[in-house]
């Protein structure tokens, strides 16, 4: 345990957190008072019917979290100040109505309008890999194609990728849930057939990712793509005609880390339609989803937020009803458990 006043120590952490917004917000607008608030990621405060919140822990995923702070303080306008990630919270913040966030690059003590980073172009998947696609079908798992990668999913699970090796260049398929489960299969099984052992995978995983099933930790990971396959299965619980899965604004950076999934596809009139999957709570899903709307250049298309019943917060809602274009949040009611056999 930290004593008092440690390096380490949270409070002594959000005590030089609150210092520092409050200095940076008096150095850019001069003197004045200022009314400390409580933000968990960071230091929050208001002045003048305006707040202005300060994100160190993971500021990239802080834009909606602040908002919903500023909304609980009854104020308009936020000002999110931060030093890293400041373009991709910019691009987000433009997607919101007037009084849009304004977001603020921390350099030391000076305060520098941030701009938008510029939507990414969403590389294709090599040819060489792209061979391995009816592997990935043969075996029972689902392609899908991010940022350039094509992995097998079943349920939602990633369960296989196709790599180049690091040795000979050539394309192969590498099975197992995670880049560790990944080489451990292929120390263990470097002989098994890919398209048998990915089988076994494969129904190891859908047993476990059916409605019903036991807690386990494969039915734990990717909460929220399991939500994307179930809507993509049954469209019509988000009044959807057809969806199928669609590349998130950035990369996904691991298995493990819960991070909204994108489906795209036709709504019942046949308008193009950006469907956003999210599990737990989660206050910058609407961020996210209205930049994954825009990264695939549907600006005004219908935007639906979907996540688990009990998820569907009041604050949810009231960010989506905020945005340029609003989106729709749509609370998904849990699978029911497959009849015996």
């Amino acid at each position: 345990m930290n004593a008092p006043g440690a390096v380490g120590d949270p409070e002594r952490r959000s005590r030089l957190l609150a210092i520092k917004l409050t200095a940076l917000v008096r150095d850019h607008l001069g003197g004045g008072e200022v009314t400390p608030g409580v933000w968990p990621g960071g230091a929050a405060l208001t002045r003048d019917g305006e707040a202005w919140v300060l994100a160190e822990k993971t500021p990239e995923r802080s834009l909606g979290p602040a908002l919903a702070w500023a909304h609980r303080q009854g104020v308009a306008q936020l000002h999110l100040l931060a030093e890293t990630a400041t373009g991709v919270l910019a691009r987000r913040a433009e997607q919101f109505a007037d009084p849009a966030p304004q977001v603020w690059h921390v350099e030391g003590r000076v305060l520098l309008p941030a701009l938008a980073t510029p939507y990414p172009d969403f590389p294709e998947v090599p040819a060489v890999l792209r061979a391995l696609h009816g592997i990935i079908v043969d075996g029972g798992a689902e392609p899908v194609e991010e940022h350039g990668v094509l992995f097998g999913e079943v349920a939602g699970l990633e369960v296989c990728r196709a790599v180049l090796d690091a040795w000979s260049g050539e394309a192969r398929l590498e099975v197992g849930v995670g880049a560790h489960d990944r080489e451990a299969f292929q120390l263990l099984h470097g002989d098994v057939p890919t398209v048998a052992s990915l089988a076994r995978i494969v129904a190891d995983v859908a047993r476990q990712r059916s409605p019903g099933a036991d807690p386990h930790p494969l039915n734990r990971l990717g909460a929220e793509r399991l939500l994307r396959h179930r809507v993509i299965e049954t469209p019509g619980l988000v009044d959807a005609r057809h969806l199928s899965t669609a590349p998130p604004p950035i990369p996904r950076p691991n298995l493990k880390d819960p991070v909204p999934c994108v489906a795209l596809g036709e709504s019942l009139d046949g308008a193009p339609m950006v469907v956003v999957c999210s599990s737990g709570v989660d206050l910058d899903v609407v961020p996210f989803a209205a930049d994954a709307r825009a990264a695939l250049g549907f600006q005004r298309a219908e935007l639906v937020i979907a996540v688990p019943k009990r998820d569907a917060l009041a604050i949810t809602h009231a960010l989506a009803a905020a945005l340029a274009v609003p989106a729709r949040i749509v609370p998904i009611a849990p699978a029911e458990p497959l009849p015996p056999r």
